[in-house]
């Protein structure tokens, strides 16, 4: 029986593709031992358990940033979270280990080298993590999300998604979404989304701006984030969602996307083919607009920046876009050659390559 173990945690943009990988290889084998390393404070803590997998406990180690107390104790803690994987990868007998990033990564990477056990990296950003970029030189494989992403021998594979958007058939479920969302399947739909949370900046700018899309002939439905205190004004062909569970349908409808960049929103969107507007969040290191890169450069994608992104940065560039149909038809044939909808059987792929050689 061979034996997994999958760490990574903290945000949904490590534990998403960590999960899709930990399925594929159940599915490929009932009899394995997928198991999952992860801290207690991470998203992995409620998320994997829900999802059948046993989660192994690693404490939760900040890299310092400064000469601090904390910088102090950090060695000390980092050798006691290598200890706590070595004794994860020995009592369940691991034989490779797949980091996704986030702070269970960096212990296990460590932890796999000094037990001799093959591990394989995956880089979901363009802008790699420092838990990968100490990983990836001595890994078996090192799989990146995004050409050009700056990690030490890395391999673009994709990104690693859900089964309901590998298995979408747009076409076949347009109907379907039109009805669920209450607009007409044959008009075009305009889909602006900034996350659960939603994004303050699209939803002040689509605030203004609503009329100005329905006027063009086009239908908006507008995921505004669980926060939200936009009004809904009830008009026909603008659908108003606090939260939507069934994105696969939102992107069954979209005939153009209006959203953030962060990197499991691009893969989704260029491996379903769609054409954007990305208007990468300004807080952080900047990876959001480096996640855009390939798809703007491709012609898929345009990108606005979030300081100028207001209503009349919609009419004056995306009003233009929505008359413009045979533009938005090459944006969305240069997304399908950006996209892939292979990522997680091509990291299983290396997976499995770290184990035969």
């Amino acid at each position: 029986m061979t034996s997994y173990l999958l760490a990574g945690g903290g945000t949904a943009g490590h534990v998403n593709p960590l999960l899709a990988v930990a399925d594929s290889l159940r599915e490929r084998d009932a009899h394995a031992s997928v198991l999952v390393l992860g801290t207690k404070e991470g998203l992995e803590a409620r998320l994997v358990p829900a999802r059948g997998y046993e989660l192994l406990i690693v404490d939760k180690v900040p890299f310092p940033r400064r000469p601090n107390q904390a910088a102090i104790a950090f060695p000390g803690r980092f050798r006691k979270a290598i200890a706590q994987v070595r004794a994860h990868i020995r009592e369940h007998e691991v034989d490779v280990v797949v980091g996704f990033g986030g702070y269970a990564s960096a212990p296990a990477y460590v932890a796999a080298r000094r037990e001799k056990v093959p591990y394989i990296v995956h880089e979901a950003n363009a802008r790699p993590g420092l838990a990968n970029r100490l990983g990836a030189g001595r890994a078996a494989g090192v799989g990146v999300a995004f050409e050009g992403t700056p990690l030490k021998r890395g391999e673009v594979v994709g990104m690693p998604l859900r089964h309901e958007i590998v298995d979408l058939d747009r076409a076949a479920s347009r109907a379907e979404a039109a009805a669920a969302f209450g607009l007409d399947p044959a008009r075009p739909v305009l889909l602006v989304f900034g996350g659960s949370l939603g994004a303050q900046r699209l939803n002040e700018a689509l605030a203004d701006s609503w009329g100005d899309v329905l006027a063009a002939g086009w239908q908006l439905l507008h995921v505004t984030g669980e926060r939200s205190d936009l009004v809904d004004p009830e008009v026909p062909g603008y659908a108003v969602r606090r939260y939507v569970d069934r994105m696969d349908l939102a992107f069954a409808l979209a005939d153009l996307i209006v959203s953030r960049a962060g990197s499991a929103t691009v893969s989704e969107i260029s491996a379903l083919g769609i054409p954007a507007v990305y208007v990468p969040y300004a807080v952080g290191n900047g990876e959001q607009r480096l996640n855009a890169a390939s798809a703007v450069a491709a012609g898929a994608a345009l990108l606005i920046d979030d300081g100028t992104f207001t209503g009349d940065k919609v009419r004056e560039e995306i009003i233009p876009l929505l008359a413009d149909r045979a533009r938005i038809d090459r944006m969305a044939e240069a997304a399908v050659h950006v996209g892939t909808r292979t990522g997680t059987q091509n990291v299983v792929a290396m997976i499995y390559g770290a184990l035969t050689n």
